[in-house]
Parts: structure tokens; C-alpha cells; sequence
């Protein structure tokens, strides 16, 4: 594996990639065909040196991500939303009249920001009160850190679980899969054919799903370590550390994304098993739609002429097949 710098995620029926300070985003429509949008985004660490320190730039890059999650989803979900005529109400008027054209950014904004505070409450707070029930049995500030963090894991499972048996979010994680291999297919030397991308694995270490176990792995660590007295500095704590150990995360995944080495292998298999619940085999049309928005932004054929120079080679060396 060699790596490309190419990232995705995956939207309403189709998939947005990464590459550099471009992104293209593909979506099968309802009539079948596949509609492209390319764009340009600068990220917050290119913006402002500050923020792309190691240990800092992890939390800017979880909000670019959070920012061209919210676009492409927005973009993509236009395409299926009911063209019936219908009256605005009356709370439309009124955040029409007061904002505006800025209308679309604020609603965005205030998305993201609810989604923020929900996770936190959802995956901090509540294994911290979970936890804290059990205090009249458990002596052990160690013990009681570790139970933690099994409860937090054990949400976050059973949350995927429920989300993963609605329609649209299986079909979702099928273009996740289709995400992951293309970029698979790419980053191991092949074509970016159908066929091949089919083959390749759709497990990959630069995930978001392992940026989150990986999260959760280590805030087991911080607690177990890091200890105030009394419900209300615990909540504090939690929520304080969150962009330190997203930091601490980010710098793993990073450092897991390039390397092949046994340890970094090892230490990534909790974040590549989560994968079989969050990615799914993608039909042959959702790695067409994958392939789509590869091609916008990244020139595949360079890239493996300059990686994989042999790779023609070997294949007029190779035997042929009975």
C-alpha cells in the first residue's frame, strides 16, 4: 500500500472525494444517471499555521470534515426532495425574513452545532452517569474508568446497529464501502476499473469509524489517569479533554494511514473490525458513482506510473493463464 492523500465519505446516494484542496461530489440521480460537482476547499490548517500543529490539527480537521460533510449531504439530498408545491409556514417566513440568503448557512450551522452537543451527551456524558450508578459497588477509580469506557464502546455499537437497519442508511454504507475501495484499489497498485475495485478490501485505515474507536480506546487511557473528585468536574473533565484526545486520535490515524508496519497494524484491527458494521458491499452502480468522483479530482494514471513503475512490467512478465 502507498499512500494517495485521497479521502471521502459517503452521502445520499453517492459518494464525495478528497484530494488535495478539491473535492467532487457523485450521486446517482433518480432518473440513473450520475451527476458530478466538483469544488475547491481550503481547510482551517491551511488558513491559519496554528492550527495545523501535531496534536492541534486534529480538531480543525474533524470541523473540515463536519463543514464538507453538511455541503455534500445538503448538495446530494437535492436530488430527492418532493417537488410537490406546498405553502411555507410560518416559521419558514419567519427565519426567511430574518435571515435571509444567509438562511441555508445558519440552519447549517446550528445542524452542526446540535449534532456536536448531542454526540457529547450521547457518548460522554451519559457512560459517565451510567457508570456512576454503579459506584456503590466499585471502590476502584481504575475499574470504574475502564466500565466507562466498555459503556461508551457498547452505545456507540448498539447505535450503529439501530441506524444500520433503516433502508437509506444500509444503502449508505454500501457506498461507504465503495468509498474505501476505491481508494484500496488505487492505493495497491491497480486500475480504477469496476472489476478491480470489486476485489479490493473495504476496509481501510484512514476511516472515520476508526478515527472514533480509536477516540475511545484512548479516552479509557485519559480517565484512567486523569482523575478530579465529585459528577460535576468528571462532566467538566469529559468534555475539556474531548479535543485533546481527538488530537492524540487524529495523530494515530495519521501516522496509521502510511505505514504497514505490524504494530500500527495491530494497534488499527479494533477500528478495521468496527468497519464490517459501518461499510457494506457495494452493487457495481454505487463503484461507478465512487469511481466518478475519484476521476474529478485525482489523475489515478500518474499516480500509479510514478508509485508503481514495475507495475506494467510484471504484468507483460507474468505467465499466462492455462
Amino acid at each position: 500500500m502507498k499512500y494517495s492523500g485521497i479521502g471521502g465519505q459517503a452521502v445520499i446516494e453517492g459518494i464525495m472525494m478528497k484530494h488535495k484542496d478539491d473535492y467532487a461530489t457523485a450521486v446517482r440521480r433518480p432518473d440513473g444517471q450520475i451527476q458530478v460537482q466538483k469544488e475547491r476547499y481550503v481547510s482551517l490548517t491551511e488558513k491559519v499555521p496554528l492550527f495545523a500543529l501535531p496534536f492541534v490539527r486534529g480538531i480543525f480537521s474533524f470541523a473540515d470534515s463536519l463543514i464538507l460533510g453538511m455541503r455534500t449531504l445538503t448538495w446530494s439530498a437535492s436530488f430527492f426532495e418532493d417537488d410537490e408545491d406546498s405553502e411555507p409556514g410560518r416559521l419558514e417566513l419567519w427565519l426567511d425574513k430574518v435571515f435571509g440568503e444567509r438562511l441555508e448557512k445558519v440552519l447549517m450551522a446550528a445542524v452542526m452545532a446540535f449534532s456536536v452537543v448531542a454526540a457529547v451527551v450521547i457518548f460522554m456524558i451519559l457512560p459517565l452517569g451510567i457508570s456512576s450508578l454503579l459506584r456503590p459497588w466499585i471502590a476502584s477509580e481504575t475499574l470504574m474508568a475502564f466500565l466507562e469506557g466498555v459503556i461508551r464502546l457498547a452505545i456507540f455499537i448498539l447505535y450503529i446497529k439501530l441506524v444500520s437497519n433503516m433502508e437509506d442508511i444500509r444503502r449508505t454504507f454500501m457506498y461507504h464501502g465503495a468509498e474505501h475501495k476505491c481508494i484500496n484499489c488505487i492505493e495497491h497498485g491497480m486500475d480504477l476499473t469496476v472489476d478491480n475495485v470489486r476485489c479490493s478490501s473495504k476496509q481501510h485505515k484512514r476511516c472515520g469509524t476508526s478515527f472514533l474507536i480509536i477516540v475511545m480506546m484512548i479516552s479509557i487511557l485519559f480517565f484512567m489517569v486523569i482523575r478530579v473528585d465529585g459528577i460535576w468536574m468528571k462532566i467538566a473533565s469529559r468534555v475539556v479533554l474531548i479535543p485533546v484526545i481527538a488530537g492524540v486520535s487524529y495523530e494515530f490515524l495519521r501516522l496509521a494511514g502510511r505505514s504497514d508496519s505490524p504494530v500500527v497494524n495491530a494497534l488499527s484491527r479494533p477500528g478495521l473490525w468496527m468497519q464490517n458494521m459501518t461499510t457494506k458491499e457495494p452493487d457495481d452502480s454505487m463503484i461507478e458513482v465512487a469511481i466518478a468522483a475519484v476521476e474529478a479530482v485525482f489523475d489515478w494514471r500518474a499516480y500509479l506510473a510514478e508509485n508503481f513503475p514495475r507495475r506494467g512490467q510484471d504484468d507483460d512478465a507474468a505467465p499466462a493463464a492455462d
